[in-house]
């Protein structure tokens, strides 16, 4: 299923290139201690022609709480708020809205955008992950409500709007790596545990 959203996912400055899903090898060394011991040992860099384009690194275990009573959210026993993951972006990056999004680290928190008729048709999911700087972002074990993961996410942006990947669950069966959908959409298909998850790293609005 192609995934549309109309909010950010990263997207280099230049389109239409080939991308590849690689090893990235341990988290960043400049991330605290208490972010990088909840994830895996191994990221996954997206590049271009060899050249990084991004890097993720997600936790070892997605963190469970009671299922959500929200409509449309995939993933349901997860926390609002809670960290899942970390982004570094190597160079300076335009989002599918236009904001720019800074080289630097981003930890990665899931947020659920909201049902007030101003996001009808983003995506089929309400799933997202905020970007967040690291020099923002102190607890990993913290789930905070959306308007304050809303309000860190703007200091990756700049703007009014916060900088956002969309997420989902994915199908247990789905095969790891990196994958175009559409025209435009490139997705990572991988695993946070023991749970599939699918998240456009690459895209560009449409319409």
């Amino acid at each position: 299923m192609m995934h549309k959203i109309l909010f950010a996912a990263l997207v280099p400055f230049w389109l239409g290139a080939q991308y590849a899903a690689e090893p990235a090898g341990p988290p960043p060394a400049e991330l605290p201690a208490a972010f990088a011991e909840l994830l895996q040992k191994e990221g996954t860099r997206i590049s271009n022609a060899g050249k990084p384009v991004a890097e993720f690194w997600f936790r070892s275990a997605l963190p469970a709480g009671p299922k959500t009573a929200e409509d449309n959210v995939t993933l349901t026993t997860v926390p609002h708020g809670s960290f899942l993951g970390v982004l570094r972006v190597p160079e300076r990056y335009a989002d599918r809205r236009g904001q720019t999004i800074k080289a630097g680290v981003y930890t990665l928190r899931l947020s659920f955008f909201p049902q007030n008729g101003d996001h009808q048709g983003v995506a089929p999911q309400r799933d997202f992950l905020l970007l967040i700087p690291i020099s923002e972002d102190k607890d990993p074990n913290a789930t905070p409500n959306f308007e304050t993961v809303v309000e860190m996410s703007r200091k990756a942006s700049g703007t009014p709007h916060p900088a956002v990947l969309s997420i989902w669950k994915a199908d247990p069966s789905a095969k790891p790596g990196l994958e175009q959908q559409g025209e435009h959409d490139w997705v990572l298909q991988t695993r946070i545990g023991d749970t599939a998850v699918a998240l456009i790293v690459i895209g560009k609005a449409e319409g």
